[in-house]
C-alpha cells in the first residue's frame, strides 16, 4: 500500500472556489464517454476535481488520468455494490470507495467477482425478455458494453435500438424496475464488509445516494448509524435522487455521526440527463477524505 506521507500532498489541498463532483462513470462500466474524455468534459464545465467511480472495476483509472488536461485532478474511485438486510428486508447499498490501493488481494478480488456476476445476472435478465417475446439479443448488449461489466443500462440501450423502448428510462420502467418479473438481483457483498475492504485497502467509503427511493428500498437512519460505527466515513448528500428534504435530513444525520459530507453528479454520459458538475462537494469535505486516505491520492494533471 503507498505511503500517505509520500503522497500527502499530491492534489489534496483545497481552494474554497474549487468545484468538484465525487462521483461519475465511464464506460469502463455503464457510462458513455470513454476514461481519457471525463477530464476534459470536467474542465469544459469548470470542474477542477472530478472522481471516476466505476461500477465494481477500476479499469478507468490509468486513461481517465492519462487524458486529463492541466489542472483537474482525478480521484481514483470505485462504487461498490453491497446490500444490507436479509429477505424482505434486503436493501440494496452502493458504496463509493475512495483512493484506495486497489492492488489489495480481498477487495480486487471481491470487485472482479462482482463483476463476473454482473454478465450473468444480465444474460439471465435478457433470457427472461426473450422468453417474453421482447425483442433483444444478448450479442447486442455485449456490442453495447464493448467489454465493461455488464450492466442494466446496456440491457436498456438495447431494448431502444430493438425499439421495445423508447428511451432508456422507458426501458428501466417498463422492463428493468427492481421487483418486476425480468429483474434479477445482484449477489452483492453486505456492506459492512464491503466497508471492511476499502478501509483495509486504504479507502475513504462514502454511501452512495442512500435516499435514491426511485431505485427502491431505502435504509433508515439507524442502519446508517450502525454504518458508521462500522467505520463507515461519510454519506451522499446532493444527489439528483434526493429531494430538498432528503438533503436537510440527511446533512442533520452527518452532523449527528461525524460524516463527511459530498455532493456529486452520478453522471453517466447519455445513459442519464444528468450533467457533470450537478451537484458538487465542498472543497474541505474533499481535503478530509484526501487526509484520510493512505491506499492512493488524486492525480494532479
Amino acid at each position: 500500500m503507498t505511503s500517505r506521507w509520500g503522497r500527502r500532498h499530491r492534489g489534496c489541498d483545497a481552494d474554497v472556489m474549487m468545484r468538484i463532483d465525487l462521483h461519475t462513470h465511464t464506460s469502463a462500466s455503464d457510462g458513455t464517454d470513454e476514461p481519457r474524455s471525463v477530464g476534459v468534459l470536467a474542465a469544459a464545465v469548470g470542474l477542477d476535481v472530478v472522481a471516476v467511480t466505476d461500477h465494481d472495476t477500476t479499469a478507468g483509472w490509468d486513461a481517465a488520468i492519462a487524458g486529463a488536461p492541466a489542472g483537474v485532478r482525478v480521484v481514483p474511485g470505485v462504487e461498490f455494490s453491497c446490500v444490507v438486510g436479509e429477505g424482505e428486508r434486503r436493501v440494496s447499498v452502493h458504496l463509493l470507495g475512495y483512493l484506495f490501493d486497489r492492488a489489495e488481494p480481498r477487495f480486487a478480488a471481491e470487485r472482479r467477482r462482482l463483476r463476473l456476476d454482473r454478465t450473468d445476472r444480465g444474460r439471465r435478465i435478457v433470457e427472461r425478455l426473450t422468453t417474453a417475446g421482447v425483442p433483444i439479443e444478448w450479442p447486442a448488449v455485449q456490442r453495447l458494453a464493448g467489454g465493461a461489466p455488464i450492466g442494466r443500462p446496456h440491457i436498456a440501450g438495447a431494448l431502444v435500438t430493438a425499439g421495445a423502448s423508447s428511451t432508456v428510462d422507458d426501458a428501466f420502467e417498463t422492463w428493468l424496475r427492481p421487483g418486476g418479473p425480468y429483474y434479477v438481483r445482484k449477489r452483492d457483498v453486505d456492506v459492512r464488509d464491503g466497508i471492511a475492504m476499502v478501509l483495509a485497502a486504504g479507502g475513504v467509503p462514502v454511501f452512495a445516494h442512500p435516499r435514491a427511493r426511485k431505485r427502491g428500498r431505502v435504509v433508515t437512519d439507524d442502519v446508517i448509524r450502525e454504518l458508521a460505527a462500522a467505520g463507515l466515513a461519510g454519506i451522499e448528500v446532493d444527489h439528483v435522487d434526493h429531494d430538498a428534504a432528503d438533503r436537510v435530513e440527511l446533512r442533520t444525520l452527518a452532523g449527528e455521526l461525524g460524516l463527511i459530507m459530498t455532493g456529486s453528479s452520478d453522471y453517466h454520459g447519455t445513459n442519464k440527463a444528468v450533467p457533470l458538475g450537478a451537484n458538487t462537494t465542498d472543497p474541505q469535505a474533499y481535503a478530509e477524505i484526501c487526509r484520510r486516505a493512505s491506499g492512493t491520492q488524486p492525480a494532479r494533471c
